[in-house]
């Protein structure tokens, strides 16, 4: 049981987890301001505005950076690791979301000149706009050096 309670007192944990849900909980928030409907589903839902995976690295990193060093190893582990994260969700996982949109596009210009399709829509809404990704970095970033 000691261990359950080292993992969750760890900070660099703390400050990813709250990160991740501060930036969860604005995606809710914002998509009921823009679109006037709540969507609990934004919750959980990767894509949008801010990047949740943005701001649990850079909140990680912040915390081992201070209580590391900002020139330990792990520390520059921590910041291959976030970029690598970032640049991966607003590039690959952006693509991703663009070709979801227009595989969509066709096969509802199919179905709609009678082809039979039985699957379930691609998700469209899985990666980010750069400015989403740098607003989840500033977001970890705030969070990280809160808890460290």
């Amino acid at each position: 049981m000691s261990v359950v309670f080292e993992i969750l007192g760890n900070r660099v944990i703390q400050a990813a987890a709250l990160a991740w849900a501060v930036a969860q909980g604005l995606k809710v928030i914002l998509t009921l301001i823009l679109s006037g409907r709540f969507d609990s589903s934004r919750m959980l839902g990767s894509g949008g505005m801010p990047s949740s995976h943005s701001a649990m690295t850079c909140a990680m990193l912040m915390v081992i950076g201070f209580h590391e060093g900002f020139s330990s190893s792990v520390f520059a582990l921590a910041f291959c690791f976030s970029g690598v994260v970032m640049y991966d969700a607003a590039g690959v996982r952006r693509s991703t979301g663009k070709n979801a949109e227009v595989l969509n596009h066709l096969i509802e210009g199919l179905v709609g000149n009678g082809f039979e399709f039985n699957e379930e829509r691609l998700k469209e809404l899985v990666g980010h706009t750069p400015i989403q990704v740098l607003a989840g970095a500033l977001l970890g970033v705030f969070v990280g050096t809160l808890l460290a």
